[in-house]
């Protein structure tokens, strides 16, 4: 959420630099609530003026011992106003935050101004795309002939866009995600968490879920839970409502959880295979940290992400989202696309942002520090991203690995973590 003082301060640069982002009319109603709530005010303390001012005569004419009755009547009028002013000023302040909960953040000075994904910027681009002497098939085709998922089984249970990953498909899935736990806790600093898989309505809002896209969440009937979408949720609340010491600070956490999106609007945008699931598996990447750190831990947390993308031979590429393609809450964001051959496209499987203060004022995560002899407080910058989203770095294994007998190799990452070598033609582990 956006400080209501630096947006009133700063308002047509923000409005500037939100016009490819903020809904239509959403600033302007801003501007509106917050002029309503400020003359509002400004009204109270006139009113308080006055009565202070009836308080003073009350007295003088009660020591003169004059009759002080028209003056205490009007004294009451006054406080009677008052209260009824004070009550239209919470009714304001409610409405003026229903409004801030709407807008987004405000895109970094280095997000490319643009609508959509075509004025992103890519950045860099890692690893060689593998050449095949035959035509590479998609997951969804060659996942299905080795038995390691099941999408007409999985549509039986639960419906379509649903997997069920069996033998060599399972157990990969398992040693991706103890692989990319192990790197980041070993190696990353990153401190573990097993969360719950179920939040509150607070705990959502507090990351900007709720209220803006409840249409692609579960809730749970009849109560204030939800299916988290992200551990992002859940890891980054841990510290809501705190004040933490800048000495604790920064605070990198990474936690293995399945994640779950209606994706609403989104039919007809990569249905097939497991490119687009309503669950799907994840080891995400938090960090809490001082503002003036912020964007150099931006680049360290995608370099993680990238690294586990690097050890499994994983070709891809690293973009810089544009203002109008970056997320509600982030003002800056980096996505790691990984090759798949056997769609001959790139696909986001990581986005790295910097959510800067705006997720912290929603959850109330502050931090202190001390300059000279005074204290400091402030807002933590949050930070998040994927690393990485299990099931696309399962189908991009499937895919870029894939042989002509029909075999998939075993990244050497992984090898020891299967005891195998490759995924044989019957599904097992050899």
């Amino acid at each position: 959420m956006l400080d209501r003082g630096f947006l009133r301060r700063h308002f047509e640069e923000v409005k500037g630099r939100l016009a490819y982002r903020a809904p239509a009319g959403i600033l302007d109603e801003f501007a509106t609530a917050d002029a309503r709530r400020r003359a509002a005010v400004t009204e109270i303390q006139a009113l308080q003026q006055r009565r202070n001012a009836l308080s003073k005569r009350v007295g003088i004419a009660r020591r003169a011992g004059k009759d002080a009755l028209d003056i205490v009547k009007a004294s009451r009028e006054v406080h009677a106003e008052i209260r009824e002013r004070e009550a239209s000023v919470q009714a304001l302040d409610a409405a003026l935050e229903d409004v801030l909960s709407r807008i987004p953040n405000v895109p970094h000075e280095t997000v490319p101004a643009g609508r959509d994904a075509t004025a992103n910027v890519e950045i860099s681009r890692w690893g060689k795309r593998p050449e095949f002497p035959f035509a590479p098939k998609p997951h969804w085709e060659l996942g299905v002939e080795l038995g390691i998922v099941d999408f007409e089984r999985a549509a039986k249970i639960a419906g379509s866009r649903f997997a069920v990953y069996r033998n060599a498909g399972a157990k990969l899935e398992r040693a991706l995600m103890n692989f990319m736990l192990d790197v980041h806790t070993g190696e990353h600093g990153y401190a573990e968490i097993l969360p719950p898989f179920i939040g509150n309505s607070r705990t959502l809002y507090g990351t900007g879920q709720l209220p803006k896209f409840a249409h692609d969440l579960f809730k749970l009937e009849g109560t204030d839970y939800w299916l988290i979408p992200t551990a992002e949720v859940p890891l980054t609340n841990l510290y809501a409502e705190e004040t933490l010491a800048a000495a604790d600070l920064p605070v990198s956490l990474t936690a293995f959880t399945p994640c779950f999106r209606s994706e609403a609007g989104s039919y007809g945008r990569d249905v097939r295979g497991v490119i687009r699931q309503h669950q799907f598996q994840k080891v995400e990447l938090v960090k809490i940290v001082s503002p003036e750190s912020s964007y150099q831990q931006l680049e360290r947390l995608t370099a993680d992400a990238e690294e586990i993308l690097r050890r499994l031979g994983l070709p891809y590429r690293k973009v810089l989202l544009s203002s109008g393609d970056t997320g509600f809450s982030a003002a800056k964001t980096y996505d790691l696309e990984v090759w798949l051959p056997g769609l001959g496209e790139y696909k986001e499987i990581s986005s790295c942002s910097n959510f800067e203060e705006f997720q912290a004022r929603r959850a109330k995560i502050r931090f202190r520090r001390s300059i000279g002899r005074r204290v400091s407080p402030g807002y933590v910058h949050t930070l998040n991203g994927s690393g990485l989203a299990i099931g696309r770095t399962w189908l991009a294994i499937i895919e870029n690995y894939q042989q002509a007998d029909g075999t998939v190799v075993i990244p050497d990452a992984l090898r020891s973590y299967l005891g195998a070598e490759r995924i044989d033609a019957s599904g097992s582990l050899a």
